[in-house]
């Protein structure tokens, strides 16, 4: 086999078709992976530094014939999610410049025909994407994802923050050719089943560590995160962070490098501080940072990893979804905001402060104020994709200080960081569908808070409740019909929002779960107890189980108290200091 490192231009030049096997499955990336390689394209065009984009496995084909207007033939057999995510990206951003002929340059063969040909579930998908001549929709996208890619990047793709030709020249990736006789399945087994990725942790002890200082590997290494098989297990977990698993170490290791990166002392240049926040070259930003900006000493990192560590140990517990949480605001709390309704991009930010302020109270104050500006913004469904920024621009300005923390969120007017107020928040009560996680933590949250402390049911953990309509989805057959159309299309909105939501410690039987409403309180017998024995105790229901009927009215009127509750529990001003 021959194997190299090869540009966008190598592998698409104009004389060389690429077939995808006639028998291949099809094109399977979605919104997940679409994500990333849009986040990809626009760090390349920011940064003008090369990307290494995997590894494609080719094989020679079937000789062309004379009259064909190609040079050579290549089977695919590793790389076409990639390639084919390539091309679609391209036609689009082509698209979007009117540069069609630039694509067409680059990714037709001399008789116009594509380079890419597809194999038998994505042939006419692909032809009619690469087909279109200008920006607009493909109708029907839910039977190929070649045409869903397709709408997505017209939909999410940015002209401004894209340059193609710095993406040409800087997308890399590794060539295998394999010559006649060579076992493609094996090399393709190999390369994507049989190694093992190292994590940024093992890159990193690799790199601090080495034969001659042993002893400072047992101190900074083996009495931090491997002391004991409770400890081990801690840091080997794995949990969802945005789009993807990583392990609780490495999400440290991620964290840990903000204290250092977002330190003004250091002066970071631009183009480094984006190359510095990918996780997925966290290892080698270590390397770099040290060498760059503290002249290769690894002792500044390593003097305060094992403080640090030990602080985040101590900090993030996501076991406490399991269990009851306090009343008053503090990191028990934070921890359910954090990993049970995973606002994961909170943790640099927490760890700097629970690290660097001394003050317990002020601590509480600060996390109290984390959870309340989260908590709103998530009902009135603000976005939360810049989340990582502020919580970065927050370490940069040193807050470790209530009155600070509610100044510094409140300068913010756009979207994508404001505090919202009263009366959006109750909009957010009577309007917002939110997703069954989000509504769980926000009862829960509430539940958690406004209920007495000698309260006589015990609290649960959040992952012990379940979510359940108190208007069922399926209310058709079992409640009173509705007048006219308006009114069904008003009671469908309605039985999504808060105020017809409710947490209750087991869910109901199927079989009563769209039950009118008389027998959905009361039950059916052994095994099929009804919402006044499953959710009894619950404050978050405040008097709706003494309700004869429930309707659009009830359900408007819970929403009002539930707000109430809310504005209270999370009024961001007054958890100021004096």
């Amino acid at each position: 086999m021959d194997a190299g490192k090869i540009l966008i231009n190598g592998i698409f030049n104009g004389s060389q078709l690429l077939e995808v096997p006639f028998y291949q499955r099809a094109y399977v990336w979605k919104d997940e992976q679409w994500d990333r390689f849009l986040d990809d394209m626009e760090f390349i065009t920011r940064t003008r530094k090369p990307y290494f984009m995997g590894s494609i496995i080719l094989k020679n084909g079937q000789t062309p014939a004379t009259w064909e207007q190609f040079s050579s033939r290549k089977i695919v057999i590793d790389g076409q999610q990639r390639l084919t995510t390539l091309m679609i990206f391209m036609k689009v951003l082509c698209l979007r410049n009117n540069e069609g002929s630039l694509f067409d340059r680059d990714f037709r063969l001399e008789d116009g025909s594509i380079s890419l040909r597809h194999g038998k579930y994505d042939a006419s998908a692909f032809e009619r994407v690469m087909k279109q001549d200008k920006p607009e929709p493909i109708g029907d996208s839910s039977s190929s994802q070649i045409i869903a890619a397709y709408n997505y990047f017209l939909k999410e793709l940015s002209s401004d923050k894209l340059d193609r030709l710095t993406i040409k020249q800087n997308v890399q990736f590794v060539c295998i050719d394999l010559v006649e006789g060579e076992d493609e399945q094996q090399v393709f087994d190999t390369i994507n089943s049989l190694g093992v990725r190292l994590t940024t942790a093992e890159l990193l002890k690799n790199y601090f560590f080495h034969r001659d200082n042993e002893e400072e590997f047992e101190r900074c290494w083996v009495d931090v995160f491997e002391q004991n098989e409770e400890v081990r297990a801690y840091w080997d977990q794995e949990l969802e962070v945005g789009r993807m698993k990583r392990s609780m170490i490495d999400i440290f290791f991620d964290a840990f490098f903000q204290m250092f990166i977002q330190n003004r002392n250091y002066q970071i240049r631009t183009e480094d501080r984006l190359a510095f926040a990918r996780t997925d070259r966290l290892s080698k930003s270590y390397q770099e940072f040290i060498n760059t900006y503290c002249d290769g000493d690894k002792q500044v990192v390593l003097s305060q990893m094992s403080d640090y560590a030990r602080c985040f140990y101590q900090t993030f517990r996501p076991e406490l979804c399991k269990q009851a949480i306090p009343a008053e605001p503090g990191v028990e709390r934070l921890n359910i905001v954090i990993f049970g309704l995973k606002n994961t991009t909170f943790i640099p930010y927490v760890l700097y402060v629970s690290k660097n302020c001394q003050d317990p109270i002020v601590r509480n104050q600060i996390f109290g104020i984390l959870e309340a500006y989260s908590m709103r913004r998530m009902i009135v469904r603000a976005q939360n994709k810049n989340y990582n920024k502020l919580m970065e621009s927050l370490i940069t300005a040193e807050v470790l200080d209530a009155n600070q923390l509610i100044a510094y969120l409140s300068k913010y007017e756009d979207a994508t960081g404001y505090i919202p107020g009263d009366n959006e928040l109750l909009d957010g009560f009577l309007k917002s569908r939110l997703t069954n996680l989000q509504t769980r933590g926000i009862l829960y949250m509430l539940e958690s808070r406004i209920r007495p402390s000698k309260s006589a049911v015990v609290l649960m953990g959040f992952n012990n409740y379940s979510l359940e309509h108190l208007m069922p989805k399926n209310w058709k057959s079992k409640w009173l019909p509705c007048e006219n159309q308006e009114q069904e299309r008003e009671r469908n909105n309605k039985l999504l929002t808060l105020g017809n939501l409710a947490i209750i410690p087991q869910p109901l039987n199927s079989s009563i779960r769209d039950s009118k409403w008389q027998d959905k309180l009361a039950g059916k017998g052994s095994g099929k107890n009804g919402l006044k024995e499953c959710a009894a105790g619950l404050y978050t229901m405040f008097d709706a189980l003494e309700k004869p009927e429930w309707n659009e009215a009830e359900i408007e009127r819970r929403a009002h108290w539930l707000f109430e509750q809310a504005r209270k529990t999370w009024a961001i001003a007054s958890m100021a200091t004096a």
